[in-house]
């Protein structure tokens, strides 16, 4: 509920929104994996607002994306940001613990290239840990929903007729079509990770088996997550939680 209230403030009041939801990003993949001293990288890291919430984790952040306006949009791009693009990523393979992404997916007209690299950068038993929006899901238009039912370009025609202006995620163009479904399809097709968890990600506990039921899924998950452990022995690649040595060598 915390989540959905901050939501409504995503377009209106961005420090608001994204706080809340850095915090809670910081809070659920350390459920999964240990972050203080571990080196992360967030594809699709905006203004900085996770680097706060995983500094605060004791995690060393590095985050990129593609976008200068993303990047500056609260003065200068903070440390260690990196622009560049999240289906080619500049870092080496098998360098960070940790590899995340929120919400940038469905921004990317070739996802599965963005997961393929992800999968890349990520040592021998580290973890891949993304969200993103469903395009059936009640907010898979974003600001263009609900009706991006009746299609991506009707929603972005309406509201530029309604606002005066472009939507800012433009169907075809900053915004497309990912679903549940696809996106577990390649997670179990992936042969260097192994699917760990798949959720909705704003749901209780005792509503994660939505994200198993196909159709329901892509309209009762408002965003989605997987969670990936990268295959291999962490031992050969050195531990980077600890072994200091080997996060010197693993660095991005």
């Amino acid at each position: 509920m915390r989540l959905f209230r901050a939501f409504r403030y995503e377009q209106t009041d961005r420090d608001t929104f994204y706080r809340v939801l850095a915090q809670d990003s910081a809070d659920q993949v350390e459920s999964f994996t240990p972050l203080d001293g571990r080196v992360l990288l967030d594809v699709g890291g905006g203004p900085g607002y996770f680097a706060e919430a995983f500094r605060a984790k004791g995690a060393r952040y590095v985050g990129l994306d593609p976008d200068v306006g993303e990047l500056s949009a609260r003065g200068t791009p903070g440390q260690d940001m990196v622009r560049a693009s999240g289906t080619n990523l500049p870092v080496r393979t098998g360098s960070v613990d940790v590899c995340y992404s929120s919400n940038v997916l469905e921004h990317v007209s070739t996802p599965h290239a963005m997961l393929a690299e992800m999968v890349r950068v990520t040592k021998p038993g580290g973890t891949v840990f993304l969200s993103f929006t469903p395009w059936w899901s009640p907010w898979g238009g974003h600001e263009t929903s609900p009706w991006h039912y009746f299609g991506g370009h009707y929603a972005a025609r309406r509201f530029a007729g309604r606002h005066g202006h472009e939507p800012k995620n433009r169907f075809g163009t900053s915004l497309f079509a990912f679903s549940v479904g696809a996106a577990l399809r390649w997670a179990k097709r992936c042969e260097d990770a192994t699917l760990v968890r798949a959720l909705p990600r704003y749901h209780p506990s005792w509503a994660t088996w939505v994200v198993h039921v196909p159709g329901l899924r892509e309209v009762a998950s408002w965003n989605a997550v997987l969670v990936l452990r990268k295959n291999g022995d962490s031992r050969k690649n050195g531990d980077a939680g600890n072994n200091a040595d080997a996060r010197k060598d693993g660095d991005v």
